[in-house]
């Protein structure tokens, strides 16, 4: 078994174990089912226990600078979203290199740094004031793009999913709680691939900070436990391919690191 695979396990394993950590609308929390769907997890750091992953929320050109370079204006645009499936999570170990697919369909793989926020608490219509008390922790993750098809669907209008939802496309280091770390309104965001910096800006240059995306977001949607909101990627996103190295680092987190294979 490969490392990737490993971390991806042991973590759905885990989760497993949280007794109705995934129940949802009316299904019975002991109704017995003809198959097994693995719980997708996140490691916390410092404890034993997950974090239960609920739905992947990703805010679309929320730094000016990569706005304006998918042909935005971020002065006009208010923000909006888009999901990953849960599965699409690959657990990365700080100072690991796991292998990381390159997927089907795609000739222009693309990556994009990101801050993520997990979030402990619900809610609907989210004050900014207080969205900050929803959030457990931070780690940081890629979301990883299938530009070529992306742009293709958008291009005869049609859903995005098939270049943002797919398997490992979610690279994502484990949590830090809170109460260890604090929050994120700054510091140094970065990618290299292959030791050459692509992206490089600070988490200050979102348009739109972490509390109002979690009170935007819960005026569409009812956020609940277990959800995690992907905080958008700096200018400078690009293509890799087989054998590129990428590494990531946000201030005050561990560097996260994938080997395209």
């Amino acid at each position: 078994m490969d490392r990737r695979n490993f971390f991806q396990g042991s973590a759905a394993a885990a989760a497993a174990g949280l007794a109705g950590c995934a129940a949802t609308g009316n299904a019975a929390g002991n109704a017995r089912t003809p198959f097994a769907v693995n719980s997708i997890a996140i490691p916390i750091v410092g404890s034993d226990e997950v974090f239960p992953v609920r739905r992947i929320y990703c805010i679309g050109r929320n730094y000016a600078a990569h706005a304006r370079e998918m042909g935005s204006d971020p002065n006009r645009e208010p923000p909006f979203f888009f999901q990953k499936p849960t599965d699409a999570i690959q657990n990365v170990a700080p100072g690991t290199v796991p292998d990381h697919p390159y997927p089907t369909l795609t000739r222009n793989y693309h990556y994009e740094a990101e801050l993520v926020a997990c979030i402990a608490r619900g809610g609907r219509n989210i004050p900014v004031a207080t969205a900050l008390e929803h959030v457990y922790g931070y780690t940081l993750g890629l979301d990883m793009t299938r530009r070529d098809l992306q742009r293709a669907m958008g291009d005869e209008k049609k859903p995005w999913e098939i270049g943002k939802s797919f398997d490992h496309s979610a690279p994502i280091g484990p949590i830090h709680r809170v109460a260890q770390i604090g929050h994120f309104t700054k510091g140094a965001i970065w990618l290299k691939v292959n030791g050459a910096t692509k992206q490089s800006a600070d988490l200050s240059q979102m348009i739109w900070s972490v509390a109002e995306q979690i009170a935007k977001l819960s005026e569409a949607n009812e956020i609940y436990p277990g959800d995690i909101i992907y905080s958008g990627t700096p200018e400078n996103v690009g293509p890799v391919v087989r054998g590129d190295v990428i590494e990531m680092h946000i201030d005050g987190l561990p560097n996260l690191s994938v080997k395209i294979v």
